[in-house]
């Protein structure tokens, strides 16, 4: 989950000096890959085997393919606009409705805050719990305030430490699979385990719940939408680049789950708010518990510290574009830094994890998103009629369609009380707008 997941821009202006185009095409497979593989996995295997039993890998698999069918919008409307914007921008183009815009970029913004506040409930749980057992609640304001305070000494630190956590969140997903195979490889566990199912629900609904809660674990491929400006020949490279590392980190998060799943019990898994956890201290090349917990607590808080940059940065844009008060766009004087904008967005942040679980803040993240993402299919197959000069992926008609359908499947099983979470951090944007306009 990382920096921006599309940075409003209701109007696409010629630039005085132009980026310099220097990623290439693997270098945006890394980055996307990087992009992708997150905090996400691991707090929520263990939720999503409640939801689904042992086969944990079959709701990935499905959040899997549905992410790459809105995949195909991004790529076709990337490589048609390759400047950064993305999906408020791309609305704004179709359908010309300036509030319309600003809500989804307001819902872009609060994905990000909801997504830090899911990361402070999963650093507050079991992982931390390794080391001393606090209250969730104050530790995860502990977290939020730490996170806005590294966020406000300078973006140069917090990038440097979103570079150096990437790395540790990688090699902690490998040393659970080699971890796990080798006890499951040993003797240990129940390779069976992978294919059961949770009883008393249809399979289909179940890997469909599942899936609409992995699906949070799958989010951040479209952040790479703010890099085609300065990607060689993105009409080219974007496409390979993002189906290509999408697959990667697919991968990645399979063989973690279906490996978790042979090497625990799924009531362990399910029990645990680091679930992770359960599969490092097994077999012949267990770990301490307390080594695995330390990468655990790293990648949560590189999550969210990438997160609360994004919703920062995004509403000092909509302040400095006039959209929302004008306040949210203070730069702190020495730092320079948007203090005010990163203040208030932690602060939704702190009232969010302290009135919601991991679960709950995970749904109301996927939901906001894939209002976002109905918007970016319906946005493709609206700007066919706009021709441009160059060439550009196009993608078949059909997965828009599909894709639009199954986000809409998805957001059916979300409970009621994640539609009205999501609608009261939506109703604070349409607050800020309506404040604005009167103020202006």
């Amino acid at each position: 989950m990382a920096t921006g997941r599309g940075a409003y821009a209701p109007h696409v202006e010629a630039a005085s000096p132009t980026l310099t185009r220097a990623i290439t095409r693997p270098m945006l497979v890394v980055f996307i890959v990087g992009d992708v593989l997150g905090a996400g996995i691991y707090a929520l295997v263990g939720v999503v085997a409640d939801r689904v039993g042992g086969a944990i890998w079959a709701a990935f698999l499905l959040a899997l393919g549905l992410a790459v069918l809105t995949a195909f919008a991004y790529a076709e409307l990337v490589t048609k606009y390759p400047t950064a914007g993305g999906a408020a921008a791309w609305a704004n183009r179709a359908f010309r409705v300036p509030f319309a815009t600003f809500m989804i970029a307001f819902a872009v913004t609060m994905s990000g805050v909801t997504s830090a506040a899911t990361l402070a409930r999963a650093f507050a749980g079991d992982y931390l719990a390794t080391f001393v057992t606090l209250p969730t609640g104050l530790v995860a304001v502990g977290f939020l305030v730490a996170v806005a305070l590294v966020n406000v000494r300078g973006i140069e630190m917090s990038i440097r430490l979103n570079v150096g956590l990437t790395g540790v969140e990688c090699a902690g997903l490998l040393l659970v699979v080699v971890i796990g195979l080798a006890y499951v490889l040993s003797g240990g566990g129940d390779p069976g385990r992978a294919v059961t199912f949770a009883a008393g629900e249809p399979v289909p609904l179940a890997i469909l719940s599942g899936a609409a809660l992995a699906f949070y674990a799958l989010i951040g491929f479209e952040d790479s939408v703010n890099v085609a400006e300065e990607t060689q020949e993105p009409a080219r490279a974007y496409p390979v680049a993002l189906f290509g590392g999408l697959t990667i980190a697919g991968a990645i998060y399979l063989l973690v789950t279906v490996v978790a799943s042979m090497a625990v019990p799924t009531g362990e898994l399910a029990g645990s708010s680091g679930p992770l956890l359960e599969v490092v201290d097994r077999g012949p090349l267990a770990v301490p518990t307390e080594v695995f917990s330390v990468i655990a607590l790293l990648a949560v808080s590189n999550g969210a510290l990438i997160n609360m940059i994004m919703a920062s940065r995004l509403a000092y844009g909509m302040a400095e574009q006039g959209i929302v008060p004008a306040p949210l766009g203070r730069v702190h004087p020495r730092w320079r830094t948007p203090w005010v904008a990163i203040a208030g967005t932690s602060a939704i942040a702190v009232a969010l994890a302290l009135t919601g679980d991991l679960s709950a803040l995970a749904d109301t993240t996927v939901l906001l998103l894939l209002a976002v993402f109905v918007t970016v299919n319906v946005a493709v197959l609206v700007l066919r009629r706009e021709p441009v000069d160059h060439q550009h992926f196009r993608t078949p008609t059909v997965m828009p369609v599909l894709g639009v359908v199954v986000c809409l499947a998805l957001m059916t099983q979300k409970a009621p009380e994640t539609f009205a979470r999501a609608g009261v951090l939506l109703a604070v944007g349409a607050g800020l707008w309506l404040v604005n306009r009167r103020l202006t």
